[in-house]
């Protein structure tokens, strides 16, 4: 076979475009029923079936100075941004949107259908007609965050009411969650407060009752001490005594031997010798330093002072320190800085900690704050009626309708003409 020779076009296996365009031609009713049919089917889809809307509404962050009097309190610390995460979060929250239902079961009556509950109906309509709207991650050129919701809605339902209630309802229940935490916070600081108050008490008693315990402890030891020093000077002074009589005692016998009774010194018993052998009167001086012996002092003087020691019932006239220790002792009988700690009246009062903690205290129950109008998030879009349904899109679905009817029609239409001719072929 040659292949430089060209190809029959009108040869009998092939394909006459012209015969084929004006086959086509030929059933051009067809096709335009066909498509007419189709297109109208979809027509008739488009306005028989249920119009869904959609709306939307979003939120922005607080103002400083709406969060200023919550902040300035120094119990409960909160910003604008995390402000919106709490309210984004109750907005994605199905424990919200389930409050909100529970609350507002009339604006969910459209939901009703024969074979399930509202609540069934809810939970479906809140898995997947609902979106939460926030800013994309991955592009950082936001001039703000934002939080909203999008919701998706037959017509037979108030979208826009459930929209903006729905965002209300988060707000509040948030706002009424950080009411709740505000005042479990104060509660827990008033009962730390209180706890240091009673600890700083606790602190002043034992304080107090170490200082009269080692008051009395230092007293008693003193009290110890000069009485054993007492005892000590006592018969320290009872043992002079007695060695001052037996000293006596012997000066006596010496006395009464030497016949002295009066007392004398030793140049006067020589000055009566030489008397007693005819001597003349002699006037002497006589220095000396050394001590003069007990003895001299006579039997009479000797004895008297002997009697008056043997008679003697207490030494301690003859030692000043036990008057100082008899006058020490009686002042440890009362001590007065114990008996002053013992009868004070407002305690409080010598507590150093405790005016700090009463300010802390006072400061704390005078945190009366109104939350219920706690700005937590500006609604800056707040969800309308939409002009026009989401779903279906009328002009799309007929439009997609007549081409796929156009379609349609030219594929009959080919079937049809291949038909005839093959039978005319067979003919």
């Amino acid at each position: 076979m040659n292949s430089n020779q060209p190809l029959n076009l009108t040869g009998s296996d092939e394909i006459d475009l012209i015969e084929l365009f004006q086959s086509l031609w030929a059933q051009k009713w067809l096709i335009s029923g066909a498509a007419a049919v189709v297109a109208a089917a979809a027509g008739a889809y488009a306005f028989l079936v249920t119009p869904v809307y959609e709306v939307q509404s979003l939120l922005r962050p607080a103002l400083i100075k709406d969060l200023d009097e919550l902040n300035g309190t120094a119990v409960y610390t909160l910003t604008p941004a995390d402000a919106l995460k709490k309210v984004g979060a109750s907005l994605d929250s199905y424990e919200t949107r389930l409050g909100f239902f529970q609350a507002n079961k009339s604006l969910f009556e459209g939901l009703v259908k024969p074979d399930r509950s509202l609540e069934q109906a809810f939970e479906e309509f809140s898995r997947e007609q609902f979106v939460l709207l926030k800013p994309d991650p991955k592009k950082p050129d936001n001039l703000s965050d934002y939080v909203g919701i999008q919701i998706s809605y037959p017509e037979d339902l108030d979208g826009v009411a459930i929209t903006n209630g729905l965002v209300a309802y988060a707000i509040n229940a948030e706002r009424e969650r950080i009411a709740a935490d505000f005042q479990v916070v104060i509660a827990n600081r008033l009962s730390a407060v209180e706890r240091q108050i009673k600890a700083a008490r606790a602190n002043y008693e034992a304080d107090k009752a170490s200082s009269i315990a080692q008051l009395k402890e230092a007293d008693s030891l003193k009290r110890a001490e000069l009485q054993d020093e007492l005892r000590a000077l006592r018969q320290q002074l009872r043992t002079k005594r007695m060695n001052r009589i037996a000293q006596l005692d012997e000066a006596i016998a010496i006395a009464t031997s030497l016949g002295i009774s009066k007392p004398t010194t030793p140049a006067a018993m020589g000055d009566e010798g030489r008397a007693a052998q005819g001597q003349g009167s002699v006037i002497r001086t006589e220095v000396n330093n050394q001590q003069i012996p007990l003895y001299f002092m006579g039997a009479e003087t000797l004895q008297a002072e002997r009697d008056a020691l043997k008679a003697r019932s207490s030494d301690d006239f003859t030692e000043p320190r036990i008057a100082e220790i008899a006058k020490e002792l009686k002042l440890l009988e009362q001590n007065r800085k114990i008996e002053v700690l013992k009868n004070r009246k407002d305690e409080d009062l010598f507590l150093k900690q405790l005016a700090q903690l009463r300010e802390e205290e006072a400061r704390l129950k005078g945190l009366d704050l109104d939350l219920s109008a706690l700005t937590l998030a500006r609604v800056d879009q707040p969800a309308v009626q939409p002009l026009k349904p989401k779903e279906p899109k009328k002009v799309l679905i007929i439009t997609l309708g007549f081409i796929l009817g156009s379609m349609l029609g030219l594929f009959v239409a080919l079937i049809r003409s291949m038909l005839v001719k093959r039978s005319t072929k067979e003919v």
